[in-house]
């Protein structure tokens, strides 16, 4: 079945979802100190979760294949979803534990973060009856890595019915090595590490290597390093003055998915324009505290 090309495209993004704090500090606090915080928001956070807002952001139809619960906590970040217009299919709506928190503090001077979270440790799913249909109702599939078996079952639907996949490889996780002959595209960051590799150019090879057709590496501010069937090259990521970086891989990927779902086949000239284009989106991301300002009057 080929996917088809719509004015507003659908994507189904499979993965994590937190609960993110986020505090805006002058410095990260030692050991036993306390500190006041410039600016604070609250917001559903995660990797595949901020890929599906920017996706409906940009003009798409976002669904999320996740784990939150029925927890207050997690009523309030199915809710934030939804208001995004992010359709929520919670595969753990029956748990009353409270979701995966991301402690964030991002550093004013400079938009770097440190992140604490339990991830999706708490959660082992099973993919959904109807995981076919939804594959086969979306435009593009993107996944994150994490819940590592809906992730493979996601991506084996999405072979069966000609849907492109997209892997965000954030970080090399256990079953990356197992999804990889199933991604058409992976755009990792600078710490996704496959076993062996320690450069952008040996992660590229080892992605081609284990059946990736088209691949990238992202590298904060510096250039995109990508590669692809017949030509490699670099993508230069635009200048901005940078307020806070969390989330910007994931504003990447969800803006790369919006430009590739129902493109058809990719050329290295429509690659390496797509990851242009969505380096700029990640860019202007990054130019405003959250991962939510951005939006606002974009």
């Amino acid at each position: 079945m080929e996917p088809t090309t719509r004015t507003h495209p659908a994507g189904l993004f499979v993965g994590l979802c937190t609960l993110d704090v986020i505090q805006l500090v002058d410095r990260v606090p030692g050991a036993d100190e306390k500190l006041t915080s410039r600016d604070q928001t609250v917001a559903a956070g995660g990797p595949a979760a901020n890929a599906a807002v920017t996706f409906t952001h940009l003009g798409g139809r976002a669904r999320l294949l996740t784990a939150i619960g029925s927890h207050p906590l997690g009523r309030a970040v199915t809710a934030d979803l939804r208001q995004l217009g992010v359709t929520v299919t919670d595969l753990a709506a029956e748990s009353s534990e409270p979701p995966a928190v991301s402690s964030v503090l991002v550093t004013a001077a400079t938009g770097e973060r440190a992140v604490a979270s339990t991830n999706a440790t708490r959660h082992r799913l099973a993919p959904p009856g109807d995981l076919d249909a939804l594959v086969a109702a979306s435009d593009i599939v993107e996944l994150d890595g994490h819940h590592g078996d809906l992730a493979l079952a996601a991506a084996r639907a999405a072979r069966s019915a000609g849907r492109p996949t997209l892997l965000d490889g954030g970080s090399w996780k256990d079953g990356t090595q197992e999804l990889l002959p199933l991604i058409d595209v992976a755009v990792c960051s600078a710490d996704f590490h496959p076993p062996g590799t320690r450069t952008p150019a040996g992660t590229l090879r080892y992605l081609r290597d284990h059946g990736v057709t088209w691949s990238a590496v992202s590298g904060g501010a510096g250039p995109v390093e990508w590669a692809g069937p017949e030509a490699s090259g670099t993508v230069e990521v635009p200048a901005v003055p940078v307020a806070d970086t969390l989330g910007a891989g994931d504003v990447l990927h969800g803006a790369l998915a919006h430009l590739l779902a129902g493109s058809g086949d990719l050329t290295s000239q429509t690659f390496a324009g797509a990851l242009r284009d969505a380096a700029a989106v990640a860019s202007r991301a990054c130019a405003s505290f959250g991962t939510r300002a951005w939006m606002r009057g974009a």
